[in-house]
């Protein structure tokens, strides 16, 4: 229960809520395990209730009508996933499938809706942190699209340099196929601009960490996003 209680605390929807509360939640939920490729939901099905990871990572995803996989998000620790469809009371909209083996711990619908029916404090702080997910979303996604690939690569760098809260290196949370399916490119392409941004000391490649040699640098490909204040990702 300890356990499950500090996830909860770390979860940006639970944040600031009182012990008693993280308790309850606690207390209605359930871990569940998935092998690496193991599906959590597929589009379409009826969400009965939503996760948090607790270790590993899950990915979300759509397919083309030829197979093609797009990825449109991977989640980590502490975050949370397939919330929106169970608040909306909508199908899923996309596929969920764990990357490795991964634990996640399981919120039931019913009985989440009977805590926020008891505990009105509960539901505003919920309403109050999605809506700020939703803009910031929504804000990521504008500043992905209209890029072209390097400008996209260079803002996941950002992105993941302020989730991760380092100013000096990052570690990638994909392997780099898959990213070239999240930023809409192919793995050949991708190679190739991680190779120039190398080549002009923007940064530097290492397997799955990449050291962050010039961030001004990558700030300006990004389109400054960041130094406008435009994106707050956390």
């Amino acid at each position: 229960m300890a356990q499950i209680k500090d996830l909860l605390q770390r979860c940006f929807l639970f944040k600031g809520l009182p012990e008693k509360a993280l308790l309850d939640i606690a207390s209605i939920g359930s871990i569940k395990k998935f092998k690496p490729r193991q599906t959590v939901f597929l589009e379409g099905d009826p969400p009965s209730g939503f996760h948090i990871v607790i270790d590993g990572s899950i990915k979300i995803f759509k397919l083309s009508p030829e197979g093609r996989e797009q990825i449109l998000h991977v989640f980590g620790p502490g975050e949370p996933f397939g919330e929106a469809a169970v608040f909306a009371q909508a199908r899923f909209p996309a596929n969920a499938t764990a990357m490795k083996p991964s634990r996640t711990f399981y919120i039931p619908r019913d009985a989440f809706v009977r805590l926020l029916n008891q505990d009105p404090s509960l539901a505003m702080n919920l309403l109050a942190i999605l809506s700020k997910r939703l803009m910031n979303f929504a804000r990521m996604i504008g500043d992905l699209s209209l890029k072209e690939v390097p400008g996209r690569l260079a803002t996941y760098l950002l992105i993941l340099m302020n989730r991760q809260d380092n100013s000096t290196s990052v570690t990638l949370d994909m392997p780099k196929t898959q990213l070239a399916s999240l930023l809409g490119t192919i793995p050949e392409t991708l190679s190739r601009i991680f190779a120039k941004m190398q080549a002009e000391k923007i940064i530097s490649v290492q397997g799955p960490k990449i050291e962050i040699l010039d961030q001004d640098a990558l700030k300006e490909l990004s389109g400054n996003i960041f130094q406008e204040g435009r994106l707050e990702i956390k």
